[in-house]
């Protein structure tokens, strides 16, 4: 990019890495460039798994004295993260501790701890309409407070990640709508933290900032950091702080009738209503709602994704590592089909010791042939990931074929499915979710969250007027490639053995 213009300067972080991007919109279109990429490291202490807030704000620091060097005029600046996890701050406005990363052991006993003797499973779903895992905030908080933790127990006020990122630059304390949804302590239809559930754990609302929307300017940029970088009062954002809200704005749909799946280490499928869909079949099929952008309600279904790959391929020789992707995978589809089965949401691929025995192992009790060659496990993943695709997609459906709870939303049948994020990358898996879902595939971009997160950014400043216009832009800027369903009978036939496997286990 030349410097010519105004730009938007976009953190986007993840739990193994992170970027800064500078974007703009010119002609109906927009155009990125990555400034920054930088690693985030998980550190291992005392037996407890942390976050390095402190390296993160370096970073962004670097990102943003790269712009300054460069004479770039940046309109505004805004971060988007993983959910869930949280940051305290004491009395004197310092960070009290690094924060604990959601993999922390801490917590996996916690939230079953917290559903026997605080409140009931179907109580707190009632409430929050949040799918259940073990480290969402809620139950973070409860295994702090039980274990006595100090950074709790002086915390003045408690900042989700983006946001204590945001309170870094800008001295300004909130609580980011979409981010905030992630905690299981908000509940969709107030829009607003539930006084009950903080209450459990010995909290009020006073702990944590004032709620904002996407596309709130949080505040400026403090004379420290002006300092530091070398800018002005350049105004921070609040946009989706939430990756996958952030994600979801840069859908390129035309209109409401879609599907989505961010795809990457977690996959991530839903539609986006206009209210919470909380009732007795969302709870027994643990789907979630979670804040999406104009108040819209991202109902999704958490599903295991690429991470079973990732570990098999840093537990594969050497040899088979240095393999491209395209490589790898394109081995994979020499191999028999359907051979090997799994669900991968089952809990034993959580956080096994190892994912290839993890795999092996359920193969085995299930009475199937145990796959042994990469190849062999790289098939068996990507056909069972397709096959998991299937079933929550038409679950989906059934949701929007049966409104309940209240939910103004008309029916209507899913016919295309956007795939965004790195695995949109992947042609192999893209066929096999058209194949499965028999649905249109569209995939791209590859870079949703930045995008949706520029484009948050462009709408507080008044260049775009709704997200529909957001996406129209995308749309034009991108070429999607598109996958058609193929081999029906075939993938019908799988999918029928795909629930006997997954029914019996």
């Amino acid at each position: 990019m030349n410097n010519n213009g105004e730009y938007y300067f976009a953190v986007d972080l993840g739990a193994t890495s992170g970027r800064t991007i500078i974007g703009r919109i010119a002609d109906n279109k927009f155009e990125l460039e990555e400034i920054t990429r930088f690693p985030n490291n998980l550190i291992v202490q005392g037996g407890h798994y942390y976050w390095d807030i402190f390296a993160l704000y370096f970073e962004i620091i670097k990102g943003l004295k790269e712009v300054a060097r460069r004479g770039l005029k940046i309109t505004s600046i805004g971060i988007d993260t993983w959910g869930v996890d949280f940051v305290f701050i004491g009395d004197d406005n310092a960070i009290l501790r690094n924060p604990r990363a959601y993999r922390d052991p801490v917590t996996f006993e916690a939230m079953d701890d917290y559903l026997k003797n605080v409140f009931s499973k179907k109580d707190v779903y009632n409430v929050t309409g949040i799918q259940f895992m073990f480290f969402n905030s809620l139950f973070q908080l409860y295994a702090m407070r039980k274990e006595d933790n100090s950074a709790f127990n002086h915390a003045k006020k408690i900042l989700f990640v983006p946001d204590a990122l945001s309170w870094m630059l800008t001295g300004e304390e909130v609580c980011e709508y979409t981010i905030a949804s992630t905690s299981q302590l908000l509940d969709p239809r107030t829009k607003q933290l539930d006084e009950q559930l903080l209450a459990s754990l010995g909290l009020d609302r006073s702990k944590f900032g004032r709620m904002v929307m996407p596309g709130t300017q949080i505040g400026v940029l403090t004379k420290e950091v002006q300092e530091l970088t070398g800018l002005g009062a350049v105004p921070v954002i609040a946009v989706a702080g939430h990756d996958t809200g952030s994600a979801v704005a840069a859908v390129p749909a035309k209109n409401e009738h879609f599907a989505y799946l961010s795809s990457g280490t977690w996959s991530l499928m839903g539609i986006e209503t206009k209210d919470a869909i909380i009732n007795d079949l969302s709870y027994e099929r643990n789907f979630t709602n979670e804040g999406g952008v104009e108040g819209t309600t991202r109902f999704l279904k958490n599903i295991c994704g690429m991470w079973l790959y990732e570990r098999c391929r840093l537990e594969w020789p050497e040899e088979v590592r240095k393999l491209s992707h395209p490589e790898l995978q394109g081995s994979a589809m020499q191999v028999e089909a359907f051979r090997s089965i799994i669900n991968p949401d089952d809990q034993v691929f959580a956080s096994p010791t190892s994912m290839i025995g993890a795999i092996q192992q359920y193969c085995r009790e299930t009475n199937q042939p145990v796959p042994e060659t990469p190849a062999e496990i790289c098939r068996c993943i990507f056909d069972s990931l397709a096959l998991r695709y299937r079933q929550v997609f038409g679950w989906l459906q059934e949701f929007l074929d049966k409104p309940s709870s209240g939910a103004e939303r008309s029916s209507f049948n899913l016919d295309v499915l956007h795939v965004i994020g790195g695995g949109s990358l992947n042609k192999y898996l893209n066929q096999f979710t058209a194949n499965a879902t028999g649905a249109t595939v569209l995939a791209g971009p590859q870079e949703g969250t930045a995008i949706g997160n520029i484009m948050l950014q462009a709408k507080a400043a008044g260049m775009v007027k709704d997200i529909w216009e957001m996406r129209r832009i995308i749309a034009n800027s991108l070429d999607l490639v598109k996958y058609e369903p193929t081999d029906k009978a075939i993938w019908d036939e799988a999918y029928e053995k795909y629930l006997r496997i997954t029914d019996n286990k």
